[in-house]
């Protein structure tokens, strides 16, 4: 009897176990919490938009690729490491959970204004004021075609660049370091600007955390 029940507990421990391992790779990859409540950048984004935009779209990305990387040789790589390595659906919910996790911490309800320090110098250097940033970044992303990024992003040599990524493409596939992305898709701006894109690329500037952008550019954030 005392030898049923012992082999009785290593079974049910080691079925608990299991379990528990199995939650932990499933959940390897979380949601992330949005630093500010969901009205809060009105009326730039709408509350329902971020509702859609984060708690449905971006859940769904991240519940994608938690299942996609159970088996392969991604399970313990880094979200980087994950897009910049694969392909096909793997590349494109990891792509996007990336991306979607650097647009929506990129901003705040006090943001806006224009970088400063080291960040506004290499604009600067790169396209001769911020204004001239500004509408070379809109245009980008006003003519890529379908849905798709526009981001801006740091070489090795530290110059800036801005690249159009098409769907759930982002720059370190290029071997760049992405810091600023604006999100073409209609998700992210139907239910208040309707096909009005341009409108909608000109409005995030309002809300724009430039410290969080200033601290992927020098390499303090990710």
């Amino acid at each position: 009897m005392l030898t049923l029940c012992l082999s009785l507990l290593l079974l049910t421990t080691d079925s608990s176990n299991q379990l528990t391992n199995k939650k932990e790779e499933v959940m390897k990859f979380e949601l992330i919490q949005l630093p500010y409540a969901p009205d809060a950048l009105e009326p730039t984004i709408g509350k329902e938009t971020i509702e859609f935009h984060h708690g449905k779209h971006l859940q769904t990305y991240v519940n994608n690729l938690n299942k996609l990387i159970q088996g392969t040789p991604f399970e313990n790589k880094t979200l980087k490491e994950i897009v910049a390595q694969a392909d096909g659906a793997l590349f494109n919910n990891a792509g996007q959970t990336l991306n979607h996790n650097m647009y929506f911490t990129q901003f705040s309800p006090y943001g806006g204004g224009r970088p400063t320090g080291a960040l506004a110098e290499a604009i600067n250097k790169g396209w001769g004021s911020f204004e001239n940033f500004q509408k070379e970044f809109v245009k980008a992303g006003t003519e890529l075609f379908g849905s798709g990024w526009v981001w801006l992003s740091k070489d090795k040599h530290g110059e800036l660049v801005i690249t159009k990524e098409i769907n759930g493409s982002n720059p370190v596939v290029h071997g760049l370091s992405p810091l600023l992305g604006f999100d073409v898709w209609e998700h992210a701006y139907y239910l208040d600007y309707q096909n009005r894109r341009p409108d909608h690329l000109n409005a995030l500037w309002k809300i724009v955390d430039w410290d969080i952008v200033s601290q992927r550019f020098n390499g303090s954030k990710k």
